[in-house]
C-alpha cells in the first residue's frame, strides 16, 4: 500500500490557505492590539482568546455537519468554498479598520514606549474603532470555523488508515509552506521591524487574501472529493470483526480514556506553543531587539524538512512514541529559550526554533491520526472537531493566562511554554489507544499465517 502523494498535496491546499491566515493572525494581530489600540498584554490576550470562544463551539458542530452533508461537490468541499471566500473578504476589510485607528496616531514613534499610552488614549476617545475591529475578528473566526474541521477531515476520507500519518505529514508540510510564504512576505513588507509597528497593513492583508483565494482555486480545480472518497472506500480492505465501529458507535471505557488523554495532551501543548508563537512577535522586539520573521521562518523550514521523515518514523516506532519524542524536543527548545537575551547570537535562537519546528512537526503529524483512529465510520468530521476544540480551548485560556505573566515580566514567556509542554508529556504517557500498528509486522504475520 503506497500513499498517493500528488492527491494528498492537492487536498493540502486547503490547509495551506488556513495556515497562511493563522500565521498572520498570530503574529500581526497582537502587534495591532498593543501598538495601535494600546491594550496591555493581558487584555490583548483576552481579545484574541474571546475570538477563539466562537471556534470552541463551532468546530465540532461543522465537523459533524460535514459528516452528514451530501452534495455534488462532496461532504467537505462546500464548507471549504464558502468559508474561504467569506474569510478572505473579511480579512481584507480588517486592514481598513486598522488603518482608521492608525489615522488617530499620526506622527507617533513606535520605538518610544510613551506611544502606547497615546494609543490607549485614542482608543478611549474613539472606542467604536476597537468595537468594529473586534466584531470583524469574531466574524472572521466564525467563517474560518465553518471549514477548518471539514478541511482537515478530508485527508482521512481519502487516505487508508495505515497511511494517515504519512498523509498528515504532507498536509502539515503544506501548512508550514503557507506559514513560510507569509513570513517571507513579512520580511518583504517589514512587518517584523519595531520601527514599522505602526505601519498600514492594507496592502499586506490584500496580498494574503488574494493568495488564500488563489489556493482555493487550485484546490477546486484539482480535488475530486466524491470520486476519491468512493475510490478509497472501495479499496480499503475489510476490517477484522470488532475493529471498525459504525457511525455513532460507543467507545469502550479504555478507548474513551485514551481519547480524553489525547485531547488533554493537545490542549496542554497548544497552551505552551500558542503562547510562544502568538507573543514572540512582541517578545522579539521588546526583549531580543530583532525581527521575528527570520526566526519563525527557520522554525517553519525545519518543520517542512521533518514532516516526511517523522511520518515514516511513526510507521516504524508508532505514533505515540513519535509524539513523545516531539514533545521532548519542544520542551527542550522552550526551556533553553528562557536564557535568550539581546546578547544571544542569532544562531542560537535560530537553532532553538529549528528544534522547536522539528518537535512541533513530530507532534502534529501523529497526534491528529491518533484521535481520528478512534472514530467510527462516518464520524471522522466529528472527531476532527473534538481535536480542534481541544486546541481552541487552549488558545482561549493561554493568551489570557500568559498575558498576565507577561505583564509582570516579559521573560516568563519561554518558561510558561516549557511548563505546559511538560504537562502534555505526562498525559500522553498514559494513552493506550489510537496508535498505529507497523504495516511490516502485520504483513509478516499474514505471510506466516499467524493471527495478530
Amino acid at each position: 500500500m503506497k500513499l498517493n502523494r500528488k492527491r494528498t498535496v492537492c487536498v493540502g491546499f486547503a490547509f495551506f490557505l488556513i495556515c497562511m491566515f493563522w500565521q498572520v493572525y498570530d503574529t500581526v494581530v497582537p502587534i495591532i492590539l498593543t501598538h495601535k489600540f494600546g491594550l496591555s498584554q493581558t487584555v490583548s490576550g483576552a481579545v484574541m482568546a474571546a475570538d477563539n470562544v466562537v471556534a470552541l463551539f463551532l468546530l465540532p458542530v461543522f465537523g459533524a455537519l460535514s459528516d452528514r452533508t451530501n452534495t455534488r461537490l462532496g461532504r467537505r468541499t462546500p464548507y471549504i468554498l464558502v468559508g474561504t471566500l467569506v474569510s478572505a473578504l473579511l480579512f481584507f476589510l480588517l486592514s481598513f479598520v486598522d488603518r482608521l485607528q492608525l489615522s488617530y496616531l499620526a506622527g507617533a514613534d513606535p520605538t518610544d514606549p510613551a506611544h502606547l499610552a497615546e494609543a490607549a488614549a485614542q482608543t478611549a476617545a474613539h472606542p467604536a474603532t476597537l468595537i468594529f475591529f473586534m466584531a470583524l475578528l469574531v466574524m472572521i473566526l466564525f467563517s474560518m470555523a465553518v471549514f477548518r474541521s471539514p478541511a482537515v477531515a478530508l485527508m482521512p476520507d481519502v487516505t487508508p488508515h495505515p497511511l494517515r500519518s504519512q498523509a498528515n505529514a504532507v498536509i502539515n508540510l503544506m501548512g508550514a509552506a503557507g506559514g513560510i510564504v507569509v513570513l517571507g512576505l513579512g520580511i518583504l513588507f517589514g512587518t517584523g521591524r519595531e520601527e514599522n509597528a505602526l505601519m498600514s497593513y492594507v496592502l499586506f492583508f490584500g496580498v494574503i487574501a488574494a493568495l488564500m483565494l488563489a489556493s482555493l482555486l487550485v484546490f477546486l480545480l484539482t480535488v475530486r472529493e466524491p470520486a476519491w472518497a468512493a475510490e478509497e472506500k472501495a479499496q480499503e480492505p475489510s476490517p477484522d470483526p470488532g475493529e471498525e465501529r459504525p457511525a455513532g458507535g460507543q467507545l469502550l471505557p479504555a478507548e474513551r480514556r485514551s481519547l480524553l488523554l489525547i485531547l488533554a495532551s493537545v490542549a496542554f501543548w497548544y497552551m505552551g506553543y500558542n503562547a510562544v508563537i502568538s507573543k514572540y512577535s512582541v517578545y522579539a522586539g521588546q526583549i531580543l531587539g530583532r525581527d521575528y520573521n527570520t526566526t519563525l521562518i527557520v522554525a517553519q523550514a525545519a518543520a517542512i524538512l521533518s514532516y516526511i521523515p517523522v511520518g515514516y518514523l511513526a510507521s516504524r516506532i508508532g505514533r505515540r512514541r513519535s509524539v513523545l519524542i516531539g514533545v521532548a524536543l519542544l520542551f527542550a527548545s522552550f526551556a533553553l529559550g528562557s536564557f535568550l537575551d539581546r546578547e544571544s547570537p542569532a544562531f542560537f535562537s535560530n537553532l532553538l526554533f529549528a528544534v522547536a519546528g522539528v518537535g512541533w512537526a513530530t507532534i502534529n503529524v501523529n497526534s491528529f491520526p491518533m484521535a481520528v483512529e478512534l472514530a467510527g465510520h462516518g464520524d471522522v468530521g466529528k472527531y476532527t472537531g473534538y481535536y480542534y476544540t481541544a486546541s481552541m480551548f487552549a488558545q482561549i485560556v493561554s493568551p489570557i493566562l500568559s498575558g498576565v505573566f507577561l505583564d509582570i515580566d516579559m521573560r516568563t514567556l519561554f518558561p510558561y511554554g516549557a511548563l505546559f509542554v511538560a504537562f502534555s508529556f505526562l498525559t500522553m504517557l498514559f494513552v493506550r489507544h489510537g496508535d498505529s500498528r507497523p504495516a511490516m509486522k502485520k504483513e509478516l504475520l499474514e505471510q506466516m499465517n499467524v493471527g495478530d
